[in-house]
């Protein structure tokens, strides 16, 4: 049973599950470039072409690592959490082992890896997810776990 609006209880939850989110999202440039200017986040490595072509490693602009996590964290919401998030707790292990650039198509993973009745609210729990993006050829571009706090099955 998943809540009123989509949402998976934490009763719902079996640790050791792999969710494979169906919903994917292109990057661009507009995107890189909106983001890291409403943080002002003025790194060259994502907001100056010439630049990153002529000194850096990569020969292109690298899309802003912490748009990448909302992107990973923001595509598994549908599938799994909408409405029954009560609050992030926190993210841990955060890595992103390859670069996202323009016209990267990002797909998603989450990995249940543990749950527990909250110790002071009886109506809520804490997750253990770890999410991990990939880029259109399923190259690991970003992995983080995050310990969410969620809605238990209401009580009849």
């Amino acid at each position: 049973m998943s809540a009123a609006r989509g949402g998976l209880y934490l009763e719902d939850f079996v640790v050791g599950t792999v969710y494979r989110h169906t919903l994917r999202r292109t990057v661009t440039e507009a995107d890189n470039m909106l983001f890291s200017n409403m943080t002002l986040n003025p790194q060259p490595l994502h907001i100056d072409r010439h630049y990153c072509e002529t000194e850096t490693d990569w020969g292109q602009p690298l899309v802003n690592s912490l748009f990448t996590l909302g992107l990973l964290i923001g595509i598994s919401v549908s599938d799994l959490t909408v409405g029954t998030t009560i609050a992030n707790l926190g993210m841990s292990e955060t890595r992103f082992p390859a670069p996202v650039f323009h016209g990267d198509t990002i797909h998603a993973t989450t990995t249940v890896l543990s749950k527990r009745e909250s110790k002071s609210r009886p109506d809520v729990g804490i997750l253990e997810l770890e999410h991990t993006a990939y880029n259109q050829h399923d190259v690991v571009v970003a992995v983080s776990k995050r310990t969410v706090m969620v809605r238990r099955k209401p009580q009849a």
